[in-house]
């Protein structure tokens, strides 16, 4: 069982089963949404997946994406996009031990700022990875 949470600890999470799409993502709507150069993400099954302290905030992002973020401090915690309701994207960073789910490649790499030197040899995708969103 994976758990985290924000930075103030007001919200809480845990999930289970197999995270897969461990990505680092350096779409600009992620940028934003974070205030940072880049995101890493991992999903899990939608019904793997729960808030265990307080509930967070929601802003839709896009016409087909909610974004979950703590209202007290801000830290993004989630990604669900209508287009795999059967899965969550979550912050890695927000985990308890971001290490136990290492990104597996880059995704909008298109996209990434000038100034971020990716040298850690993962696979590069310019958009989405092949056959997923994320």
């Amino acid at each position: 069982m994976l758990t985290g949470g924000c930075l103030c600890g007001a919200v809480r999470y845990e999930a289970g089963g197999t995270p897969y799409h461990a990505v680092i993502c350096h779409c600009s709507m992620c940028r934003r949404a974070a205030g940072a150069p880049v995101v890493a993400w991992f999903s899990v099954a939608r019904a793997d997946f729960r808030f265990t302290a307080a509930s967070p905030a929601a802003y839709c992002s896009s016409g087909h994406a909610t974004r979950r973020f703590c209202a007290r401090c801000g830290t993004q915690l989630t990604f669900e996009s209508d287009r795999h309701p059967a899965e969550i994207d979550v912050t890695t960073a927000t985990l308890d031990d971001p290490e136990m789910v290492p990104p597996a490649d880059h995704v909008h790499d298109g996209t990434r700022l000038s100034w971020v030197r990716v040298s850690d040899g993962l696979p590069r995708y310019s958009n989405a990875r092949p056959g997923g969103e994320g």
